[in-house]
């Protein structure tokens, strides 16, 4: 009964591996296998014998059963939990005495309504946490639903859970469980499809980080949640996907960080989850994301409803997965911090700028909503930037001498339909400039507030090729300034006193010949 459970020792956590003598000592011995294997001694050999095996060498060590916590029921733990325990009332000797004076007054049945009221608080529960109370199983049959029949929020996470049954022989007792955290307890689940029973069909929200659940499993037990919308796996490595047929059809968010997915590709395996809103894949080991079928300027099958996708701290280094993502039809929120490509550009606000510029449908960039003055500013400079690029890879002013080559189109995939909706760069524009990108012309500028003499003026580094209006847009943050209008100008050593305004919001900044040392001044 003891093999494969969970146990607690002091604070450490283990499942037992092996129940039985170890010779020559006396007496049972339980074999365990630490979650922490620091814990351990060896990896479950002693004195030449293998009594069990470990994933770590010496993640195992013997302990007698005496030592091992086996955990509480479901319900001992509601109420250690919420104050709701009999047996520590008992405890209290007055519990149904009261003095008046010198006379102790006993009250007959205190028993009876102690238990009543007890039951009622146990009744009017909805959202319970019981995570770190050691419980390990359901308890007696019937008794969760007949005490707590209100139940709709459940939190499970860390506890001694060692397998699905356990989970589901507390689910069916909640019959209308909507939310479930079981994260933090490692068990097991089925390894073959189970007949799907009615437990779990409210449930829209379910976590299973840290549960070393596989996705083979994860689809073997979906189809007992029809109603899911959100599910969390993070920490499990998941290395595989496969396609899921025929369930979560209704998933809206998937989060599937801190597995080691590594290859791109393995997304498409996922991509016709018809209601997928949210996928989160953070720090999963991604470099690169494709979208097959779809060329240049067309928009992907997959991912059909996507609109929010979180891409952090992966190895993305190249441009062609923001280009790729421009493909995706729904895709409004993007968080895509701590990739290599990041290093691309020493300047965060011209990064900000050029992946604006690509995806055409972004309104929040890392959690940072895009303003439509920021969209234009930031699409009118991309297609100034690589005008030259585009000249010289065959674009022209005449649409019918206008054939850039697949090369440019493949880095540059948005940049006809920036032409489209700008018109192509002037030559004006693009003389005697060769910005290939946009290291090269950054203006090293002091910022101040003449009018306030408590500000401290700030050294920014700016792009000559930004926008008057995104240059104020970088100053509410940067100054906190609440909502009126900011004036600018500017002086610079050779203009001796003179400010010039600037006061086209349109005009970058090399509009009015700035240049490296110039000083910004900030009104409002």
């Amino acid at each position: 009964d003891a093999l494969g459970r969970r146990v607690l020792c002091g604070t450490e956590r283990a499942t037992v591996r092996y129940v039985g003598s170890v010779p020559p000592t006396a007496g049972i011995w339980l074999g365990v296998e630490w979650d922490d294997p620091q814990r351990g001694k060896h990896d479950g050999t002693y004195e030449g014998t293998q009594y069990f095996k470990c994933r770590h060498p010496r993640g195992g060590s013997f302990i007698r059963p005496n030592k091992a916590n086996f955990g509480v029921d479901f319900l001992t733990a509601i109420k250690d939990r919420y104050g709701l325990n009999v047996e520590q009332d008992v405890q209290h000797e007055t519990e149904d005495t009261l003095v008046f004076g010198k006379k102790t007054v006993e009250f007959v049945g205190m028993d009876s309504i102690a238990e009543q009221q007890r039951q009622v608080q146990l009744n009017q529960l909805v959202d319970i946490s019981v995570r770190e109370c050691a419980v390990s199983h359901a308890g007696q049959k019937e008794e969760i639903s007949r005490t707590c029949a209100n139940i709709r929020h459940i939190n499970l996470s860390k506890n001694l859970i060692s397998s699905w049954e356990t989970v589901t022989a507390i689910a069916s007792q909640v019959q209308n469980l909507e939310t479930l955290n079981i994260s933090e307890n490692k068990m097991k689940f089925p390894s073959t499809s189970t007949s799907v029973s009615s437990v779990f069909s409210k449930l829209r929200i379910l976590a299973l980080n840290q549960t070393e659940i596989t996705w083979t499993e994860v689809l073997l037990c979906a189809p007992g949640w029809p109603a899911l919308e959100e599910l969390y796996l993070t920490s499990n490595n998941i290395t595989v996907l496969e396609r899921p047929d025929n369930v979560l059809q209704t998933l809206k968010l998937l989060d599937l960080s801190d597995n080691q997915l590594l290859d791109g590709n393995q997304l498409h395996l996922i991509a016709h989850l018809p209601r997928l809103e949210q996928l989160i894949l953070r720090n999963t080991g991604i470099s690169s994301i494709h979208f097959p079928d779809a060329g240049f300027g067309c928009k992907t099958k997959m991912f059909p409803s996507l609109k929010g996708l979180a891409i952090n701290d992966n190895k993305i280094s190249q441009w062609s997965s923001i280009n790729e993502l421009d493909k995706l039809p729904s895709l409004r929120s993007l968080q895509c911090h701590n990739n290599p490509l990041m290093d691309t550009e020493k300047n965060p606000e011209t990064l900000r700028q050029l992946i604006i510029a690509k995806i055409s449908q972004l309104e929040i960039l890392n959690k940072s909503e895009i303003l439509p003055a920021e969209r234009k500013g930031a699409e009118l400079d991309y297609r100034k930037i690589f005008g030259n690029d585009w000249l010289a890879a065959g674009g022209n002013w005449n649409p019918e001498k206008n054939k850039p080559s697949e090369e440019f189109l493949a880095a540059h995939p948005r940049y006809p339909s920036l032409c489209l909706k700008y018109g192509a760069p002037e030559e004006g524009e693009l003389k005697g400039r060769q910005p290939l990108t946009l290291k090269n012309q950054l203006l090293t500028l002091t910022i101040k507030c003449p009018e306030k003499p408590e500000q401290k003026p700030v050294e920014r580094k700016l792009p000559e090729s930004m926008t008057i209006q995104r240059v104020k847009g970088l100053l509410y943050r940067l100054l906190k300034i609440p909502g009126s209008e900011l004036k600018l100008s500017y002086e610079s050593s050779k203009l001796e006193g003179k400010e010039v305004e600037l006061d086209n919001d349109l005009k970058p900044l090399q509009f009015y010949s700035i240049e490296n040392g110039d000083c910004v001044l900030v009104r409002w």
